[in-house]
């Protein structure tokens, strides 16, 4: 069924739109000589990435003097509920950059435009069906998935190559089996108070579905009335019991690592405390920038359960806001910006990869330098999110998964006690978003 918008959320924007129509703040404006001004939200922040929107933006107005686009700078850190907030006033950007996983709320309720019917077939026919996925909720889409990026292994060459383990590849990447004795033996060999591997888990609900995928974890089941359930299997048990023996049972896995962020983990990285630490492909490019001179590193593929290589992924999406009073130009900035020579400099500026199809086999993303390839190798085994199209899916990672995997990953909770909190509690904050 095609997702529709509330009544009470059409109330909403009728007032807004009128509140704004005299003052004269909403977006998608025409000026009186007739020229369309959007509003562009990005939330690009590392510098390669901001200029290369910042270009894009300057070249279409360039070429395109009767629809000029505002670059409106957003952050990744507040974006959820600044958006809600902008939605609800009336004053959301006309083009909202965001990832796929944020994006089921603001579809049922309403607040983004279907594009099914905007969509240039170029555009459509060059991401794969897997990636649009990730933005389609009941009948429609809700956005484009330009950006994505694997989970993979960053490791201290010197480290890995000394020590006689079998180095894995894209095509035969370690099993879970064979990555937990792997580090078991990395540790032995480094010495006391030093690890094979660096678990940075501040954030540990994306990292342990998204990987767990290869395992045959899924955690989310939707039944044939279209209701989610979750049900924790032995598939679903497979990546956060590895994680779990790492620390707690064979010490081969820092403890002090998992209130960490990526980005803390790199200077116990660089110093040799660690011979690898699991990271989105991003995080390649602070390592260029901050690794001291002379240290060896590599980039190396997840490990694969049964069904291969797979890994959840939550694009990177660009949307139109329904109350856009130019949902058709605001489209054509999105087609102009996903072009495949200018989705190259966006996945280069950001150190991502493409979902556009041509884009990708761009030679450039296929580099041994700085593990380009190997992350290009993966791209065919990307999949939608597990909890890609769940209602309250924000509101169970905060309150219950988080902390339950924290909990678990430190010790404090065993996996039953794991199973019962997201099983029972989750369900009981799903079934509110189902009624």
């Amino acid at each position: 069924m095609r997702v529709r918008k509330p009544r009470s959320r059409a109330l909403t924007a009728a007032v807004a739109a009128l509140v704004l129509l005299v003052t004269g703040c909403s977006g998608g404006q025409t000026r009186d000589d007739g020229t369309i001004r959007l509003r562009f939200q990005s939330l690009a922040w590392q510098k390669e990435s901001v200029d290369a929107n910042k270009e894009l933006v300057e070249e279409w107005n360039a070429a395109h003097p009767d629809i000029q686009v505002e670059y409106v700078q957003g952050n990744w850190d507040s974006v959820h509920d600044q958006l809600l907030t902008s939605f609800e006033g009336g004053e959301a950007p006309d083009i909202i950059h965001d990832a796929s996983d944020d994006l089921a709320d603001f579809a049922y309720g309403g607040y983004l435009a279907d594009l099914s019917e905007l969509l240039p077939e170029r555009l459509r026919s060059d991401i794969p069906e897997q990636s649009w996925e990730t933005t389609t909720f009941g009948d429609g889409i809700y956005g484009v998935p330009f950006l994505q990026e694997p989970r993979v292994l960053i490791a201290n060459k010197k480290i890995l190559e000394s020590s006689g383990v079998r180095v894995p590849t894209a095509e035969k990447p370690w099993s879970w089996a064979e990555f937990r004795q792997v580090t078991k033996d990395l540790t032995a060999k480094m010495g006391e108070g030093k690890y094979g591997i660096a678990w940075p888990l501040k954030e540990p609900v994306s990292v342990t579905l998204n990987l767990g995928l290869s395992a045959g974890g899924r955690l989310f089941h939707r039944g044939d009335d279209g209701k989610v359930t979750i049900d924790f299997t032995e598939g679903d048990a497979v990546v956060p019991g590895t994680i779990h023996n790492q620390v707690d049972v064979d010490g081969s896995a820092s403890r002090g690592t998992l209130g960490m962020g990526g980005s803390d983990s790199l200077p116990g990285f660089f110093g040799g405390k660690y011979a690898m630490v699991p990271l989105g492909f991003s995080y390649r490019q602070q390592i260029v920038q901050q690794a001291p001179e002379g240290f060896e590193w590599t980039v190396l593929p997840a490990p694969a359960g049964p069904g291969g290589p797979v890994q959840g992924v939550s694009p990177q999406t660009l949307s139109v806001s329904e109350d856009s009073a130019h949902q058709k130009e605001a489209v054509q900035f999105i087609d102009f910006m996903l072009r495949p020579p200018n989705m190259v400099r966006l996945a280069k500026g950001d150190w991502m990869l493409p979902t556009g199809m041509r884009a990708l086999k761009d030679p450039a993303l296929h580099t041994q330098k700085d593990g380009w390839a190997t992350g290009a190798a993966l791209a065919g085994d990307l999949r939608p999110a597990p909890a890609q199209s769940v209602r309250g899916y924000p509101e169970w990672k905060d309150k219950v998964a988080t902390p339950a995997y924290q909990e678990y990953y430190s010790g404090a909770i065993d996996e039953d006690e794991l199973r019962k909190r997201l099983v029972e509690d989750g369900n009981l904050v799903l079934a509110r978003y189902q009624r």
